[in-house]
């Protein structure tokens, strides 16, 4: 079956490969989130955006990989409910930016910036730090065979960035991050990977910025 990114609690994962990269998405208990692992298909090194739940699915998943980090795209709680776990089954380095690593419930291994480039086997991640949602979020960011990966936490969704608590400082820089560093670089092939819900691509969201911009959220 081809690639949706149609998941639900309890169902089975999504599964595609980009540029010797398997991508899966899973959704999560107990608070609905979308899991991604990110797989090096020559070396089956395993990188987990945001262990947000069900801890023995996402090991499961892992399978005879290694898991080479757990990248926390921001600190809010609802992204970290397998976190513990999941560290203390494998002993992954914990990843995310600075201004987020005090969120966490165990002490992150590597912080972070924007621009830096995190290494899956063969395969490499970039990092974009998108503040708003919270002060340390980031996305990562894969080049595809076809066109760019981008997983954006809960900073873009589709419909509109993320949620600053109508905090006009916030949401002016979400935004001033979210249309220089993503949309006036990455083209409209570029696919989006939320923390929540249902993917998205730049070119189906890019008309709607300038709505974004002028509801204030």
């Amino acid at each position: 079956m081809p690639y949706t990114g149609e998941v639900v609690v309890g169902g089975p994962a999504d599964v595609r490969t980009e540029a010797r990269l398997q991508i899966t998405k899973v959704a999560t208990p107990p608070f609905d989130n979308n899991c991604y692992l990110l797989r090096c298909i020559d070396t089956g090194d395993t990188l987990l955006v945001d262990a947000a739940g069900d801890a023995p699915l996402l090991l499961g998943l892992v399978g005879d990989g290694r898991l080479v980090g757990v990248v926390e795209t921001h600190g809010h709680w609802d992204h970290q409910q397998a976190l513990e776990q999941v560290v203390a089954a494998t002993g992954a380095p914990v990843i995310c930016h600075p201004d987020d690593a005090r969120d966490l419930p165990v002490p992150a291994d590597r912080l972070v910036q924007d621009g830096d480039t995190i290494d899956v086997g063969r395969c490499s991640v970039s990092v974009i730090a998108l503040r708003g949602h919270t002060p340390g979020s980031i996305a990562l960011l894969v080049d595809g065979d076809a066109h760019p990966h981008l997983f954006s936490g809960d900073s873009l969704f589709p419909g509109g960035p993320g949620n600053t608590e109508k905090d006009p400082a916030r949401f002016a820089s979400l935004m001033d991050d979210l249309e220089r560093k993503v949309f006036d670089r990455l083209p409209d092939e570029t696919w989006v990977y939320p923390g929540h819900g249902l993917d998205t691509t730049l070119g189906v969201e890019r008309p709607q910025v300038p709505e974004w911009r002028a509801r204030g959220w």
